[in-house]
């Protein structure tokens, strides 16, 4: 059976590497199944969870990553993520994010309205938000 070579990226580090039979990715207009011998392709990743069905070999279970931003590379069985951020669902630490969060709504309102210096921490609200969102769900 073809499978498929994965690697998921963030800026800090790889997050996965390894043979796939599925893939799902979430980009910006929906979601994106990818199979063994897809066509090339380049596509903008949004906001959700990835879904990465690992091949018989390695256990077969399915791995589910959050995403937030970034690019997909389909080409030659071949799918590389690189994301703007990416956490694997298991490893989300809801106290922990809520901690984060709360420093950052404190941060972002210590800058006056209008500065454009709002914008990081706005970021970071936002993919708490989508980590808290995915951790209750999970």
């Amino acid at each position: 059976m073809d499978t498929l070579t994965c690697r998921i990226v963030r800026p800090d580090k790889q997050l996965y590497e390894g043979a796939a039979e599925s893939m799902t990715l979430v980009t910006r207009t929906g979601e994106l199944g990818v199979l063994p011998k897809h066509s090339a392709e380049i596509c903008a990743l949004g906001d959700g969870v990835m879904r990465v069905k690992r091949s018989a070999d390695e256990g077969g279970e399915t791995e589910r990553v959050v995403i937030s931003g970034g690019y997909a590379e389909i080409s030659d069985n071949t799918v590389i993520v690189l994301a703007d951020h990416a956490r694997n669902i298991d490893d989300i630490d809801a106290d922990r994010v809520s901690e984060v969060r709360a420093e950052a709504v404190s941060n972002r309102d210590a800058i006056p309205e209008g500065d454009h210096a709002r914008a990081y921490y706005e970021g970071k609200i936002h993919w708490c938000d989508l980590l808290l969102k995915e951790a209750t769900e999970a």
